[in-house]
């Protein structure tokens, strides 16, 4: 995506704030619509509907490139992710007890993760033969979109008995979760959020290797290399995190993270890019299926989707602005500033987290 649009003339800035408007579009949906899948005892409709959304913007990024319509189809993909994001969570989250929750969210975010190890190795073979052919896999990715939809309709809900309000609900209704979610979804909320602010998005670490001198190729073999690491170890690392505790593993993982983000800062070496994204997709392991577990673990049953799309909702916000800042901090001051502030504030919020009032759950 990165490598695309520079091509088509997008500025570092221009990227960063389309990566922030398009991630804050997704995380507002998220909130709403897991708010209406919470009230209307529903799952698979909003899993459908979002899946059909982000499959449709594939071939709709490829038609023009105007920024303009490629800003409409980005939100066209993120509104899809938002409508499907706190049902299918929750969804999850009713197969799995509180002792399992890390390794089903574990388990989902290896297999979503094998995907996107998949789609870029097919796209890695398709630029071999066919260099800068970027808007062709655009049309080429439509395919599995399709597939993806076809296979939700075979999944089956669990026939809830949960007393659902009536009343209609605007579409910022779910902000009002937050004064009557409990105080540990608050807390834990606070760190992630905070976490989000300085966690821009993961085009900046693709392009720092580009900057670097690598080429197209490489930079996509590296990304896809991330990828296989976060698919492998996301699963068992989500099993260790219900033996040692979710707040544990997330520590852990801010820890890896806070290393990452230092080693770019300083690094130009290809050898060395390896070992970063390593571990860069064990901090991915680590962070991401365990934060919704650790969510949901806090929540009351009827309010799941609610309270992970609540989160979303503000994550998506900090993550507009991170996404925007570091493009600014990048264009300003260069790569490396930006990676090295990343750092330092990453160790900022590991220490809120390991002198958070421990939760048992």
């Amino acid at each position: 995506m990165p490598i695309y649009l520079k091509s088509i003339g997008f500025s570092i800035v221009l990227i960063g704030i389309l990566e922030g408007v398009a991630e804050a579009t997704a995380g507002l949906s998220k909130g709403y619509f897991g708010k209406r899948s919470d009230l209307t005892g529903k799952r698979l409709p909003f899993i459908q509907i979002g899946y059909t959304l982000s499959a449709i913007s594939k071939p709709m990024m490829a038609l023009f490139v105007y920024p303009l319509w490629i800003f409409f189809a980005r939100t066209i993909d993120r509104m899809g992710k938002g409508i499907r994001t706190g049902a299918r969570d929750a969804l999850l989250s009713e197969e799995a007890t509180p002792q399992t929750k890390g390794k089903i969210f574990g388990f989902h975010r290896s297999m979503d993760t094998i995907g996107a190890v998949l789609g870029p190795s097919l796209a890695l073979a398709y630029l071999h033969f066919y260099p800068h052919h970027y808007k062709t896999l655009f049309f080429i990715a439509f395919l599995p979109g399709l597939l993806a939809i076809a296979a939700s309709f075979f999944l089956k809900e669990k026939k809830e008995t949960i007393a659902i309000e009536k009343k209609a609900n605007s579409f910022f209704s779910f902000l009002h979760y937050w004064k009557t979610s409990p105080v540990m979804y608050r807390k834990v909320v606070i760190g992630l959020l905070a976490f989000t602010l300085f966690n821009s998005s993961d085009v900046f670490l693709l392009l720092k290797t580009k900057e670097s001198g690598l080429s197209d190729t490489v930079v996509i073999g590296i990304y896809i290399f991330y990828n296989l690491v976060y698919a492998l170890f996301a699963y068992p690392l989500g099993i260790f995190a219900d033996k040692i505790g979710l707040k544990k593993m997330f520590v852990i993982g801010v820890g890896i993270f806070s290393l990452v983000y230092f080693g770019m800062g300083f690094n130009q070496n290809l050898v060395v890019f390896i070992g970063l994204f390593t571990l860069y997709g064990i901090y991915a392991a680590a962070t991401e299926g365990i934060s919704k577990a650790w969510i949901s673990n806090i929540s009351d049953k009827k309010d799941i989707a609610t309270a992970i799309g609540t989160y979303s909702a503000f994550q998506s916000i900090c993550t507009m602005l991170a996404s925007s800042i570091a493009g600014l901090i990048w264009y300003q001051f260069g790569a490396n500033v930006t990676f090295l502030l990343t750092g330092f504030a990453s160790i900022l919020i590991l220490f809120y987290f390991v002198f958070m009032t421990q939760e048992k759950k």
